[in-house]
């Protein structure tokens, strides 16, 4: 099993579609006892939860935002975690709306103190 997920940050490789998660979105991760729950904003997304299980490097996880537009959306996620060669680590995610039609699949990866962009972060 890799490492907690417990106050690590977390950003997608890619942009999604329109009103979901995209380049600029961060995710804040928080982990004990099996549980996780994030916090995420940023693009499109004015402020986002989610919260689940983890058995061993599979997370199952169900999340609700609020996008930019004054629109909700909610749905569900599974994802895969696994460590890159430089130790960061990366989420395979398998999600489907559960509000609206539609899913897909996306990757988000740790990122490394120095890429953090917030300013309350240490980018040295």
């Amino acid at each position: 099993m890799t490492r907690s997920l417990d106050g690590l940050t977390f950003a997608p490789i890619a942009d999604q579609e329109p009103g979901q998660v995209g380049l600029r979105t961060l995710f804040e991760y928080h982990e004990a006892d099996g549980r996780i729950w994030a916090e995420y904003a940023g693009g499109d997304v004015v402020k986002g939860h989610l919260v689940g299980t983890r058995a061993g490097d599979t997370i199952d996880f169900r999340y609700v935002q609020l996008r930019t537009d004054g629109t909700t959306a909610s749905g569900h996620c599974v994802s895969l975690i696994t460590e890159l060669a430089d130790g960061r680590l990366r989420m395979e995610e398998t999600w489907t709306w559960e509000s609206r039609p539609g899913s897909g699949t996306s990757t988000v990866e740790q990122l490394r103190p120095a890429d953090d962009p917030r300013p309350d972060r240490d980018n040295t």
